[in-house]
């Protein structure tokens, strides 16, 4: 699918998309639940719809699922099959496949697409330090796990990333027997690992940290609960677009936003006040309205989801901008610093690329052109913004990969006043 975005300004009231970092965790609590998990305002999106039908695979039983509202049953890992399919997940692939190891008999994860070119650090060491067997990997997905896991402590290097130190932390809180150390070297993503805990408290089993190098997982300490209820919160990632198309054109109003987050894009709103942005909060509302924007420094280390929208606001502030932390964009659904150096060409927007930085000098208006998304959910809404400010229609090629996160992205785009036209092709 190619859709078309015409220049203007943005104007409404929208209301966030159910956070699918949040909503995953749910269900990997509710697949390890002994007892009902009630789970309110999931959303659709593709990886949302993957990771329940993982907990489905992993022997969780669906009660009713309804707008809004889904109950969940579950006596723990008991798999149905001794396949596992992610679909495009990154995160799924390396939050359930610690939780697959439960299992005692062998268990294959895989996926499709773009999934299975991303390289899954860490199993290998981490898994078989902990008693599993790991066979048929190469560094990429499929990978077939042996459990069960053992009650042991060990090393991990987090260097890409927080979901497989997620995974690794929900499967021990619900499985240790004893005292379990983990030593994590170079963490990055920290917030959603504060994600993770917060959800594992929630269900009565702290995990503590000392500065995030050290995790402590103490079973005599845990308070387990039953029958839980989660609400989750809206996202993020998905709504920081609308953030930035206000700032560069027009103003937005967002409802279902929790400003007191554990999610990381949170720090959208850091990067818009540097910019120059008016923000302004109240309860769970957030409205950003456009001014005069001026060039920021900002560190994405921990956001690496936000580098293209940031991209965008940067490329409509006036002088030169610094994101910092390049190095987290290799391995997502595109080679993020060749997707989004090729948006900032094909928008004329002169940038370059200095130690772990994209640095890029803003321009009054943007180029109407043709965006090759790379089947990549975050680009297509990076362009689609961009295309506010351009002086003719953006052209969004592979548009369709926005279901993976945000299925209602143009429909709200439209509601905002926006002209979207979505072709076959």
């Amino acid at each position: 699918m190619r859709t078309i975005i015409a220049p203007g300004k943005i104007k409404g009231l929208i209301t966030a998309p159910s956070s699918k970092s949040m909503t995953q965790r749910a269900f990997a609590t509710a697949l390890l639940q002994h007892s009902t998990t009630t789970i309110y305002f999931t959303g659709d999106s593709e990886d949302e719809k993957s990771a329940l039908s993982i907990i489905s695979q992993l022997g969780a039983r669906i009660v009713s699922q309804t707008s809004g509202k889904l109950v969940v049953e579950s006596n723990g890992v008991a798999p149905l099959t001794n396949t596992i399919n992610c679909g495009e997940s990154g995160l799924a692939a390396r939050l359930f496949t610690p939780i697959a190891s439960l299992a005692e008999n062998p268990v294959s994860i895989t996926g499709v697409g773009s999934l299975l070119k991303r390289p899954m650090y860490g199993f290998n060491q981490a898994l078989t330090s902990l008693g599993i067997s790991v066979q048929n990997f190469n560094g990429y997905l499929p990978v077939t796990v042996h459990g069960p896991m053992e009650s042991l402590s060990f090393q991990l290097n987090a260097a890409n990333g927080s979901q497989f130190l997620s995974g690794l932390l929900f499967a021990l809180a619900y499985s240790a027997k004893e005292f379990v150390t983990i030593e994590v070297a170079d963490l990055k993503s920290k917030p959603y690992i504060d994600l993770t805990l917060e959800m594992l408290l929630n269900t009565g089993r702290p995990v503590f940290h000392d500065n995030y190098t050290s995790f402590y997982i103490d079973p005599a300490l845990f308070a387990p609960k039953n029958n839980l209820e989660i609400t989750i919160e809206g996202d993020w990632s998905g709504s920081a677009n609308f953030l930035v198309a206000a700032a560069i054109a027009g103003t937005i109003t967002i409802n279902n936003l929790n400003i007191t987050s554990r999610q990381a894009d949170v720090a959208i709103l850091t990067a818009l006040r540097l910019a120059g942005a008016i923000v302004e909060t109240a309860d769970n509302t957030i409205t950003v309205t456009t001014a005069p924007l001026t060039c920021f420094n900002f560190d994405a280390t921990h956001c690496p989801d936000l580098f293209p929208c940031l991209a965008i606001l940067a490329a409509c502030s006036s002088g030169e901008s610094e994101i910092k932390g390049i190095h987290r964009l290799h391995d997502k659904e595109s080679n993020r610093i060749e997707s989004i150096a090729e948006m900032l060409q094909n928008f004329d927007v002169p940038f370059s690329l200095e130690d772990d930085a994209f640095c890029i000098t803003g321009v009054r208006q943007l180029h109407g052109t043709v965006i090759d998304a790379y089947n990549d959910h975050r680009i297509v809404m990076a362009a689609a913004i961009g295309a506010l400010r351009a002086n003719g229609p953006v052209d969004i090629l592979q548009s369709e990969a926005v279901h993976k996160s945000y299925p209602a992205f143009f429909n709200d785009l439209s509601l905002c006043g926006v002209t979207v036209r979505e072709q076959e092709g």
